[in-house]
C-alpha cells in the first residue's frame, strides 16, 4: 500500500528506528549460505543495509519508488517491485526478510512467491514492533493519540500488528525466536517527527485537513519536559522465523 508512505518518504527515513544488530546476527546464524538475501517491502532499506554486511548480495524491493529513492547509498540492489511478483530467480534466496510490512501483503500470493525464490532450507523472517514506551505519563498521551484521535484511520492490516503477529498466517516450520527490542535516545522533536510518520496520522490529515497531533501536543509537551531533554524510547519486537521445506 505505497500511497500511505510515498508522500513522507524522507520523514520515514529520518524518524523510523533502526533494528538491533542482535536481530541480524541471530538470523545469519540460522542460515547455511550467505549468497543472497532479499529484504521484501524494504521501504528505504533500514533492514537491507544491515543485511549487506553479512551477505554477498542483498536485494531490497518495494512497491513505492518514493521510498526506495530515500535509501542511502550502499551495496544493496534496490528494485521497485511487488512482493507478490518479484524479479528474483527461483531457488536463489538464502534469507528472506519482511520488516514491519508483512501485514500489508497478500499472504497467499506472497508466500507462494517466497517459496519459489527461496533455496531449500532457506530462512524467512517477518517482524513487527509494538507501540513505543517512554514513561507512564508520556505513554498515556501517545495511547490517546493512537486509539482515540487517529484510531479510526488505521488501515485494516494494523490488526496484525496489534496482535503482535501471533495470529499472522505463517506457513513455515518455525524456529524459536529471541526476545529483542529497539531503543533510541530522542528529544521531543524527534518523537514528534516519528509520530507524524504513522500511516493513521497521514490519513487523518488527508481526510480532515487537520493536524492529528494538535489534540495531544500540549499534554505531550507537559509530560515530556524541556524539548531538548533526551529520553529513552523502546519498542518491543515480535519476530516469526521459519524455514523453507
Amino acid at each position: 500500500m505505497p500511497e500511505f508512505f510515498a508522500d513522507h518518504s524522507a520523514d520515514y527515513a529520518s524518524y523510523r528506528p533502526r533494528y538491533p544488530e542482535e536481530l541480524f546476527e541471530y538470523l545469519v546464524s540460522l542460515g547455511r549460505r550467505r549468497h543472497l538475501a532479499w529484504d521484501c517491502a524494504t521501504g528505504n532499506g533500514q533492514a537491507a543495509q544491515t543485511l549487506a554486511r553479512h551477505f554477498e548480495r542483498v536485494i531490497g524491493s518495494d512497491l513505492s519508488l518514493e521510498q526506495i529513492v530515500e535509501a542511502p547509498p550502499s551495496a544493496v540492489s534496490y528494485l521497485c517491485a511487488s512482493a507478490e511478483a518479484a524479479p528474483v530467480s527461483a531457488g536463489a534466496v538464502d534469507l528472506l526478510t519482511v520488516a514491519q510490512a508483512a501485514h500489508w501483503l497478500d499472504f497467499d500470493t506472497f508466500y507462494a512467491e517466497a517459496r519459489r525464490v527461496m533455496a531449500p532450507s532457506a530462512v524467512i523472517a517477518v517482524w513487527t514492533y509494538s507501540l513505543l514506551h517512554v514513561s507512564p505519563a508520556v505513554d498515556r498521551v501517545i495511547s490517546r493519540l493512537y486509539h482515540q484521535v487517529v484510531g479510526p484511520y488505521w488501515p485494516p492490516g494494523r490488526r496484525w500488528v496489534e496482535d503482535e503477529y501471533r495470529s499472522l498466517p505463517f506457513p513455515f516450520a518455525e524456529e524459536a525466536a529471541p526476545t529483542l527490542a529497539m531503543e533510541v535516545l530522542w528529544d521531543f522533536a524527534e518523537l514528534v517527527g516519528y509520530l507524524a510518520t504513522w500511516s493513521a496520522c497521514r490519513r487523518y490529515a488527508a481526510t480532515t485537513g487537520r493536524d492529528p497531533l494538535q489534540p495531544v501536543i500540549g499534554d505531550l509537551k507537559e509530560r515530556w519536559g524541556p524539548r531538548e531533554t533526551e529520553r529513552r524510547i523502546r519498542w518491543q519486537l515480535h519476530l516469526r522465523v521459519g524455514r523453507n521445506s
